[in-house]
């Protein structure tokens, strides 16, 4: 890069609007909505919310696992309480009997017991000798029992015993409680239960135990988002209010929902946005003035810059027409157009740094006095860095020399690198510069011109726009004649 650049200006930062991004109806990648500001974690309700549902759902958790395991073990206890009792009811009535030998009467109790109560699996009356005497299964009367197997859980101070029974089919425990009548051993009851129905009462319970602690978890999701959003509204609409302020947009006062701290904080944010916001009007009034009065003092600039040369009076003009035909042409938005039609009018201004040895010379230029032609763009982009204002207008002035193939000056910048307003006041001054009279040439005509424009078509300039000047320049009723002079604007 040749010629002093200001550092206030970076010139590779600058963005580049394309022109499918301006252009109504381009094609282009879909913009996917984001989620709602309730379902994103970075709004103060979200969190808010999700704080109370994780301890909600914590305690939950935490009771539901205590609850049931006092619950399992209270049925537990209350099936083996049931089991022993009924246990000790049995050797109670079985030891007169047994006296008696009334062994109807004993198969009668055993029957009715058993029918009564379908969790019991077995009930087994065992003489002194081990031998059943009554069984609920009647095939087993008379047999010797085989030896007791499984772990004894407990033992009663009345020489009752608890067994666990686990086999390959079931696991059960059974009750041994023995027959005493007159401080005689007459023989042992034998109560089998199947563990199943533990585990039944167990799994009902769960489920209404779920279904219990489901309808608090519900009633405390919809508490906690009522409550989250009482809280946060008040933050949600400062927040929003605050991004409003930010775009420049004036918004009406804030609600104020109550008096604590917050509603303070709201009514005091009331009086700052109206400060702020006509102070911003005031400075956006004198900032406009202000950009008035720099775009008035580079118009008379430019004004006089052409006056040094009569065969350049009115070329700004002429290319800042054109330029903004060709950009409406391209679809450009009203605020580029409008942008490109000013920058036209600057894209010439660097010439005052010319000597007039050179800008009226009369033939071809020297290679140094081309070269010093040459930097009259990096001339005008540094006129224009004086003032923040003009800042915009940099990119085109700087740039509306460089060629599409990356041949162009002064930065070598090639096809989509070159700004879009760069490339459309390229054309259009290449253009004019062909029509109009110059000290070392005659002006050419119309269709000469544009047959160079188009030949020399993703050379020197952007094909796309090269065909859309075409287009503005057919719309005038001038035709391209074929075989028309291919050759490059130097």
């Amino acid at each position: 890069m040749t010629g002093p650049w200001p550092a206030a200006y970076p010139i590779f930062l600058v963005p580049n609007m394309s022109v499918s991004e301006s252009r109504p109806g381009s094609a282009g990648k879909p913009r996917i909505p984001g989620p709602p500001a309730f379902l994103s974690f970075r709004s103060i309700r979200a969190k808010a919310t999700l704080y109370v549902l994780l301890l909600l759902s914590g305690t939950i958790v935490v009771s539901y696992a205590i609850t049931q395991r006092i619950m399992n073990d209270h049925i537990r206890e209350e099936i083996i309480r049931r089991a022993e009792s009924l246990s000790r009811s049995i050797a109670s009535a079985a030891g007169y009997n047994l006296i008696l030998k009334d062994l109807l009467a004993l198969d009668n109790m055993v029957y009715k017991i058993k029918d009564s109560n379908p969790d019991i699996t077995s009930i087994t009356i065992l003489g002194s000798d081990k031998k059943i005497v009554v069984d609920s299964d009647a095939d087993r009367t008379g047999a010797r029992m085989e030896p007791a197997t499984g772990r004894i859980a407990t033992r009663g101070a009345d020489g009752q015993r608890l067994r666990e029974v686990v086999t390959l089919s079931k696991t059960s425990f059974a009750v041994e409680s023995p027959i005493v009548f007159m401080d005689k051993a007459l023989g042992s009851v034998i109560l089998d239960v199947n563990w199943s129905v533990l585990t039944a009462a167990q799994t009902e319970a769960r489920r209404r135990l779920i279904g219990f602690f489901a309808l608090i978890l519900a009633l405390g999701v919809v508490s906690s988002v009522l409550l989250s959003s009482r809280l946060t509204r008040p933050v949600k609409e400062l927040a929003s209010a605050v991004e409003e302020l930010k775009s420049g947009v004036r918004s009406k006062p804030l609600h104020v929902y109550s008096a604590d701290e917050m509603g303070r904080l709201t009514a005091s944010f009331n009086e700052m946005t109206e400060l702020i916001t006509d102070q911003r009007e005031k400075l956006g009034v004198y900032a406009h003035d202000l950009e008035e009065a720099y775009v008035s003092t580079i118009r008379v600039l430019a004004a006089a810059i052409e006056a040094r040369d009569p065969y350049t009076l009115g070329h700004s003009t002429r290319v800042s027409e054109l330029s903004v035909q060709l950009a409406k042409e391209l679809g450009l938005s009203p605020e580029m157009v409008e942008e490109i039609e000013i920058a036209c009018l600057f894209h010439d201004v660097g010439k005052i740094r010319i000597p007039d040895s050179i800008l009226h010379k009369r033939g071809r230029l020297e290679p140094s006095q081309l070269h010093e032609m040459r930097k009259h763009a990096e001339y005008g982009a540094e006129i224009l860095s004086k003032a923040r204002s003009l800042y915009k207008y940099i990119p085109a002035v700087r740039h509306h020399h460089e060629w599409f193939d990356g041949t162009g000056y002064p930065d070598r910048l090639s096809r989509e690198n070159i700004p879009d307003a760069a490339a459309i006041i390229s054309l259009a001054d290449a253009f004019d510069a062909m029509t109009s009279d110059r000290p070392y040439r005659q002006a050419m005509s119309r269709e000469c011109a544009l047959g160079i424009i188009m030949g020399s078509a993703g050379h020197q300039f952007h094909p796309e726009f090269a065909r859309a000047f075409q287009a503005i320049i057919m719309k005038t009723d001038l035709a391209m004649p074929l075989g028309a002079e291919q050759r490059m604007i130097s």
